[in-house]
């Protein structure tokens, strides 16, 4: 997936903001579709696949943090990169917990929001194996994951994963066997202004997806006042 010329979805219930964030994103070569709504952004996604979502959390009626855990639990796995006047650090874990790759206050600098998007358009672009490369798939028990691919395999086909899934497990994957604190795993996932609590959740959502048991996990281990390892096997 490309940094530029990629096809975003901006939903938004401000329709002077909308307007800005077309013009300037489509300045920077992407290919721009505007919703004012949750009901308008529905039927936008069912018109047409999108490479990213840039989403309001306050709008009226179903909000922002409802849409993308609908659009989560139905399956969609485009990258959600939140828009909110709310920005502490609970906010933004609410956001993540709701599905969201990335999150960014009110007011911002437009300039932050297209890096912000090429940063999500590179972690969720497929062959792209992370640095340093682990050897092979990783083996998850019944699973395998394929970092240069990006992809989570099982006995029921390929397991469904967000970007910034992908990109932690990618991160953990790297380093099977190393205790990664929490500060380097945001860094690693792009996401290093987001805090601990954010790495967490990410961590919970994604042993949703690895683990048998997410309360007692195999593979994806807490070490406590130090951070998270990958310990892969069968």
């Amino acid at each position: 997936m490309p940094d530029s010329g990629a096809d975003l979805l901006v939903v938004d219930d401000d329709a002077r903001l909308r307007s800005l964030l077309q013009r300037f994103l489509a300045e920077q070569g992407h290919n721009v579709a505007v919703a004012a709504d949750a009901a308008e952004a529905r039927a936008a996604l069912a018109a047409m696949a999108f490479d990213l979502l840039v989403l309001d959390v306050m709008m009226p009626g179903e909000t922002g943090l409802e849409l993308a855990e609908a659009l989560r639990r139905g399956g969609m796995e485009t990258p959600i990169l939140m828009l909110t006047a709310r920005g502490d650090p609970d906010d933004r874990v609410a956001g993540f917990e709701h599905g969201a790759d990335d999150y960014l206050a009110k007011p911002f600098d437009p300039r932050e929001l297209a890096l912000r998007i090429r940063t999500i358009l590179r972690r969720a672009a497929p062959h792209a194996p992370p640095s340093p490369a682990p050897s092979g798939p990783i083996r998850l028990g019944e699973r395998w994951f394929d970092p240069d691919r990006s992809e989570l395999r099982g006995p029921e086909g390929t397991l469904r994963l967000t970007g910034g899934e992908a990109a932690l497990l990618a991160a953990l994957a790297a380093r099977a066997g190393e205790v990664l604190s929490r500060e380097e795993i945001a860094a690693a996932i792009g996401t290093p202004e987001a805090g601990e609590r954010s790495v967490d959740v990410q961590v919970t959502r994604l042993r949703r997806k690895i683990e048998i048991d997410p309360r007692e996990p195999r593979f994806l281990h807490t070490i406590r006042h130090r951070g998270y390892v990958l310990r892969p096997g069968p």
